[in-house]
C-alpha cells in the first residue's frame, strides 16, 4: 500500500489534519483534496457491479460517511474527519483490489494534484493561527 496517502497506516481525524497542515491546505482546498478522493472512490465503486450493489447507496450523497458533517474537537477539521472515514473505505476495499501498475498511476496522479493544490495554496495568503491552539478547548 502506498504509505503516503494521508489515511494509510494507523491514520486518524488529527493525523490527517496534520498532513493538511503540512502541506498547508486551508479549508477551501482541503475539500478539493477530498473531492479528488471521493470521485476516484465512487468511480471505483459504480465501475464494480457487486461494490455498487454493497456500497453504492453510499456515494449517493456528498460527502461521504457517517461522521461527514462533524468535525469533533477539532476547528476547522471537518475535511480531515470526513477523509477519515472515506480514507478508511478506500484502504480496506480499494487499494487492494488495484494491481501494482494501478497503483503506481493512482500515486502519480496523487502527487501531480497535491503539488497543483500546494501551488495554489502559496499563491493566496493564509490566515494566522488562532490565538487558542487547534486542538484545545475553548
Amino acid at each position: 500500500m502506498a504509505a503516503h496517502f494521508p489515511f494509510s497506516g494507523n491514520a486518524s481525524r488529527v493525523s490527517i489534519f496534520f498532513f493538511y497542515e503540512r502541506h498547508k491546505l486551508g479549508p477551501a482546498l482541503q475539500e478539493r483534496y477530498y473531492k479528488w478522493w471521493y470521485d476516484w472512490a465512487r468511480s471505483m465503486v459504480m465501475r464494480d457491479p457487486g461494490l455498487k450493489a454493497a456500497k453504492g447507496q453510499e456515494f449517493a450523497h456528498f460527502p461521504y460517511g457517517q461522521h461527514s458533517h462533524a468535525d469533533f474537537h477539532l476547528r476547522q477539521g471537518l475535511w480531515a474527519t470526513a477523509l477519515a472515514d472515506l480514507g478508511d473505505f478506500i484502504k480496506g476495499s480499494l487499494l487492494p483490489r488495484l494491481d501494482p501498475d494501478a497503483l503506481h498511476k493512482l500515486e502519480a496522479d496523487h502527487q501531480a494534484m497535491l503539488e497543483a493544490l500546494s501551488a495554489e495554496e502559496a499563491q493566496s495568503a493564509r490566515p494566522a493561527p488562532p490565538e487558542i491552539g487547534w486542538f484545545r478547548h475553548s
